[in-house]
């Protein structure tokens, strides 16, 4: 019985005591939230205004005289220098932008004649048409990487041409004339844009023109060429790679990625 007595007491001591010491231990505590700061990155929203250069390429720009069935090679690929401004708009919503830009560029192209051809009992005659301008009004849509954009674009534009000018090489005569100094037509294209410090950005750019033909018809016999004698361009497209820096304003908080 006493034995049994010990055994109780000492059990009882070794449990209050651990009891004890457990009271004595700190409450566990919960970790602290480990904060991660959200990704930022440029943001592309505002207004722009830049400056490109480039070269611009003309194709299908042979003139054909309808009266005498020939065709005046009026420089197919002919190359030429093109400069100008920009003027648009972009809006970024998560990684993706779109926007209007507007280009106006002038075309160094005063030397644009076709091969002269001999016509029979009129002489040898010769055509040239020069593109002064080219103008371009486009939607603008693509995604951002950060300070980088990949582009495309999809509107419309229009070139500035001289009139028409035939020359009879072998009698010195000439004369002028068109329907329409302005071809229009619908514009795609696409480029990578780099916003390289602050506000300023640098692009490259590629973009096709499709233009509607010309035509005139003279209206008197000038040149040795009868009146009604028609002359008209065939599907006419210009090619143009460009070059531009952009200075973007407002809108200089980051863009908070989204996922």
């Amino acid at each position: 019985m006493k034995k049994f007595s010990f055994a109780t007491i000492a059990i009882a001591t070794v449990i209050a005591a651990s009891s004890a010491s457990a009271a004595d231990l700190p409450l566990p505590v919960a970790p602290a939230p480990v904060y991660t700061p959200a990704v930022v990155r440029y943001n592309w929203t505002g207004f722009y205004i830049g400056g490109n250069v480039g070269g611009a390429w003309v194709q299908g720009e042979d003139v054909t005289d309808s009266l005498f069935g020939v065709n005046f090679n009026n420089g197919s690929n002919n190359g030429t220098f093109i400069g100008g401004g920009t003027v648009g708009f972009n809006y970024q919503y998560n990684n993706f932008v779109f926007g209007v830009e507007g280009d106006f560029d002038w075309a160094a192209n005063n030397n644009n004649s076709g091969n002269g051809i001999l016509v029979p009992t009129v002489g040898t005659l010769q055509v040239s048409n020069n593109d002064t301008w080219i103008t371009t009004v486009a939607a603008r849509f693509g995604a951002a990487f950060d300070r980088w954009l990949v582009y495309g674009k999809a509107g419309g534009g229009w070139v500035g041409s001289d009139s028409f000018t035939v020359t009879n090489l072998t009698t010195g005569n000439s004369f002028t004339g068109s329907n329409n100094n302005t071809d229009g037509g619908w514009l795609v294209g696409g480029g990578v844009e780099w916003a390289f410090a602050g506000n300023w950005s640098a692009k490259i750019e590629y973009d096709y023109l499709g233009l509607n033909s010309r035509s005139f018809t003279t209206t008197g016999a000038i040149a040795g060429i009868p009146a009604g004698d028609t002359f008209s361009t065939g599907n006419l497209n210009v090619q143009m790679v460009k070059f531009g820096i952009n200075y973007k304003f407002g809108w200089d908080a980051p863009v908070a990625a989204r996922y």
